[in-house]
């Protein structure tokens, strides 16, 4: 079996530069770690993970909590937080949290004990108890896709989407089609998704002079049955909504249960427009206008940001949004793209990343 050494003889440098190139502790000269990687291929010299461990205190892992499976939203995010590490050369053990603020404190120790060098989580709708304990151990952490307050109130770095903006457009370009009476399928109460796609589709209703009707605000619960009761609730009201937006994919498929059991036609009977487009979007009849939302670059700036809080223990804490974009498609009533026209796409909202105040 090869060793260090071995590849150090072969490259014509020393086992230092070996020990730099491969575990990223200082920066060499591109053509002399190019020597280094050529050898270490031409070899196979595998590196022991576990005794570099020991001697630096990195296991060169990340800890990786977030619901995927039982969201299918978080899989695209899964697979860019994959590739990333990957490509920087960590591995990544993953939990699934389900949501769930016990299981999820449980999981976050668990990879915790696990001696990774950091963590990326989706935090619960309650996550004060995993707040504590990522502050009171002084883990690595970036939160994903859910953030715990604007950037400059709280200590850990952030990777999301912008929200607000890109939820205000979809209602105000179903009000510029005429509708007055537009139903809103919110998230899980307590996520900042929720909070934030709220917010968005009351500053779209105020943009196009609609009053808000707290009535046309159901809970979906951010899954699909629970989103299909809403819409029964929706449709219920004394006066229904003409139009519909639900704030993500899975509460779209409850949405769409709900109007075909009333026989009720998209958009003929009802406008629909959706926050999170998804591969099968354009398959439907009429195909799903919608928010897209960067899933795999989210998870792959997540594990940059990551890496950058390892290299820079003291750094400030930031908050990165990512921009959307808007999937102009039929269901919310506009005439029906020509075949093969995938739906027009524009960016919905800038990126923009601030760090804390001290």
């Amino acid at each position: 079996m090869s060793t260090m050494a071995d590849v150090a003889r072969s490259a014509g440098v020393s086992v230092a530069t070996v020990s730099h190139v491969l575990n990223g502790t200082r920066p060499v000269l591109p053509h002399t770690r190019q020597a280094v990687l050529d050898a270490v291929e031409t070899l196979g010299y595998t590196p022991n993970s576990l005794a570099r461990s020991l001697v630096t205190s990195r296991t060169r892992s990340i800890g990786l909590a977030v619901s995927a499976i039982s969201n299918p939203y978080f899989t695209e995010i899964l697979q860019g937080v994959e590739a990333a590490a990957l490509e920087a050369g960590y591995s990544l053990l993953i939990a699934d949290p389900h949501d769930d603020p016990e299981h999820e404190l449980k999981v976050v120790q668990l990879l915790h004990g696990r001696r990774v060098d950091g963590m990326i989580v989706a935090p619960s709708a309650e996550p004060s108890g995993l707040a504590a304990y990522l502050r009171r151990q002084a883990v690595p952490t970036v939160l994903l896709d859910r953030v715990l307050g604007p950037a400059g109130q709280g200590p850990f770095d952030q990777v999301c989407a912008e929200n607000t903006g890109p939820m205000a457009e979809l209602v105000t370009h179903l009000a510029s089609l005429g509708h007055r009476r537009i139903g809103l399928v919110a998230g899980l109460p307590g996520l900042s998704t929720t909070d934030e796609r709220i917010a968005g589709y009351r500053q779209g209703l105020a943009a196009a002079g609609l009053d808000a009707d707290d009535a046309l605000v159901v809970s979906g619960s951010s899954e699909a049955t629970g989103a299909e009761r809403a819409t029964a609730a929706l449709l219920a009201l004394p006066a229904a909504p003409t139009a519909l937006v639900t704030a993500n994919n899975a509460m779209t498929i409850g949405a769409l249960r709900a109007l075909r059991e009333r026989g009720l036609g998209v958009p003929g009977d009802i406008a629909l427009a959706c926050f999170d487009d998804f591969a099968w979007a354009d398959l439907f009849a009429p195909r799903l206008t919608a928010i897209a939302q960067p899933s795999r670059e989210m998870g792959a700036r997540a594990v940059r940001v990551l890496l950058d809080r390892l290299a820079a223990p003291d750094r400030e804490a930031r908050t990165v949004r990512l921009p959307c974009a808007f999937v102009h498609r039929a269901s919310c009533g506009c005439p029906e793209p020509r075949p093969g026209d995938a739906g027009s796409s524009m960016e919905s909202t800038s990126q923009s990343e601030k760090g804390t105040t001290p």
